[in-house]
């Protein structure tokens, strides 16, 4: 899994080098090839971000243990894309000196005011864009702790019935041990009750004969 992160990561590294170094071109140029380079640009942001769904996915197959790593260089991947979304939107409502007065000819003086305000209109409008991104990015975090805590909820729900099975046949052994020993018991109750009545019975035929003798002896000499 950390192999395809690190593939992810190469291609993620070229491709932002190359937006960096193209949104730096785009207040240079105007017309048909600065709207060509935008559209490159907006393609090419498009694939980060397929880039950046694909290690959110790597990361989540990650064993926990090792995930926080991978989290944290997945975060600053994040920052680094919103940032370039950023100078992206800024690029393409800013022109160079050169390109601005090629716009406005002669009439450049007169109408700096309207593209003031023109910038203004447009910097309010890239601010609510934003603050909408923010609430969707929160939004996504949200649901991605959500989705992280019913994993861990998951993961303990399975070492909670793996402790339940082995509490289960430690009962079973024990019950076993029960009947073990009750039956332990019996046999030795048993054998003390045999052992009691061989007493009883010797000491009986004990008495018996010794009744028997003195019996004897009395009768030989009363007969003399």
């Amino acid at each position: 899994m950390s192999s395809d992160f690190e593939t992810y990561e190469q291609d993620f590294g070229t491709i932002t080098a190359e937006v960096t170094n193209k949104i730096g071109k785009i207040p240079k140029l105007s017309g048909e090839e600065k709207t060509q380079l935008v559209l490159n640009v907006d393609k090419q942001l498009e694939e980060v971000r397929e880039l950046l769904e694909q290690m959110d996915l790597e990361v989540r197959e990650i064993p926990i243990q090792s995930r926080a790593m991978y989290n944290s260089r997945l975060k600053s991947y994040k920052q680094e894309v919103e940032k370039l979304e950023k100078d992206f939107k800024r690029s393409r409502i800013a022109f160079s000196d050169e390109v601005r007065n090629e716009l406005l000819g002669d009439d450049a003086i007169s109408s700096e005011s309207q593209l003031i305000k023109l910038r203004e209109e447009r910097a309010h409008l890239l601010d609510n864009t934003e603050r909408l991104e923010r609430s969707s990015r929160r939004l996504e975090a949200g649901y991605q702790i959500a989705v992280e805590t019913e994993q861990v909820g998951q993961e303990i729900l399975a070492n909670l019935h793996t402790d339940r099975e082995k509490i289960q046949r430690a009962r079973e052994r024990l019950r076993e041990t029960d009947a073990n020993l009750g039956k332990s018991s019996r046999i030795l109750t048993g054998m003390l009750r045999r052992i009691i009545q061989n007493r009883i019975l010797v000491f009986v035929l004990g008495g018996i004969i010794l009744l028997t003798i003195i019996l004897a002896i009395y009768l030989n000499l009363r007969s003399h």
